[in-house]
């Protein structure tokens, strides 16, 4: 490949990301002149990507929407079923592949053609997903709406639903998005309080750019996901648990996760030890239960009485047994 092909591709990568980029900034970023940059948008708009540009102090260059798909070797189908896959992945938290899932398709969704937009919206309304089972879900246009605030460094408004239930709306620089378990967060500067706050995004609702661009804030943390751990730690005690499980180390594996799960290790073809990461208590027995198979919790011991006050509720909410009711009415 040619210094300029490659270079070319480098510099669509950059402009598919949803923001204006400053002459300046590109090339600062190819190492090129900001003339080669002109000549290079210009190669790209012959080859049919609609690259619009804007004067002013905050203009710059920008892949906008054209009257048909760019040249990007996809069909319409092969467009509408990733637009379609990405929005699955997304909104369904698939671990490992959850933020490069948002990331591939705020850039699609900016250069799909409007009908395109609205087959990919008539499947997603039309079809009905199996719950996962393992957490909330969360709307895909609210992950890319947020997505793209973060990348054009836009203040949001959103309104916002607290783990009590109460209700308020928000004005908020975002900084990061944050696939954390089952759940996303959002990472962001909240106006209103002078404050960083920490948002789940699945009570999230209504998220609307203002078009108020912000100089980037420096995130008291080495970065966003080291924040968000140390926040949801000191909020909740967490423990590492060890137990035997009656069943192959690929199959718990599979249903704990994989690696971020903790460490697993084979006893024998049956069964296997999980030694887990971090986790409160309450979500360490949910995950044991979920596996459906027998297990021993060999620490910590908060864990197994945890466990044999949760059997005792669930004993307890299905009523007596049929002996108990025999007896009583004998």
């Amino acid at each position: 490949m040619s210094e300029t092909s490659a270079r070319l591709l480098n510099l669509l990568s950059l402009l598919q990301t949803p923001r204006e980029w400053p002459g300046s900034e590109l090339a600062g970023r190819l190492r090129v002149t900001t003339r080669t940059i002109r000549r290079d948008i210009e190669r790209l708009r012959e080859l049919g990507y609609p690259v619009h540009a804007t004067m002013g102090a905050e203009g710059g260059y920008r892949l906008a929407a054209g009257t048909a798909m760019p040249p990007l070797l996809l069909d319409d189908e092969e467009a509408v079923a990733i637009a379609v896959g990405l929005r699955s992945a997304a909104g369904h938290t698939i671990e490992g592949i959850e933020e490069a899932s948002v990331r591939a398709l705020a850039k699609l969704e900016q250069v799909l053609p409007a009908r395109l937009r609205r087959r990919v919206g008539t499947l997603g309304t039309a079809t009905v997903p199996m719950p996962a089972g393992n957490g909330p879900t969360v709307d895909p246009e609210h992950l890319t709406v947020l997505a793209a605030a973060i990348a054009n460094h836009e203040r949001l408004r959103f309104a916002y639903r607290a783990g009590a239930g109460a209700r308020s709306k928000r004005l908020v620089e975002p900084h990061r998005l944050v696939a954390a378990g089952r759940r996303w967060y959002l990472v962001a500067y909240d106006n209103d309080r002078e404050d960083w706050r920490i948002f789940r995004v699945d009570r999230l609702s209504e998220p609307f750019p203002t078009g108020v661009r912000t100089p980037p804030r420096e995130l008291p943390a080495a970065d966003a996901g080291a924040y968000v751990r140390e926040r949801m730690q000191g909020m909740a005690p967490t423990h590492r648990a060890v137990a035997t499980v009656r069943a192959p180390a690929a199959e718990v594996s599979a249903r704990l996760g994989g690696p971020a799960a903790g460490e697993i290790t084979a006893l024998d073809e049956g069964s296997c030890r999980w030694r887990s990461a971090p986790e409160s208590l309450e979500w360490l027995a949910v995950r044991l239960a979920m596996l459906g198979r027998e297990f021993t919790v060999h620490e910590p011991p908060e864990l197994a009485a945890h466990l044999r006050e949760m059997a005792g509720r669930m004993s307890r909410a299905t009523g007596p047994a049929e002996e108990e009711v025999a007896e009583t009415t004998s």
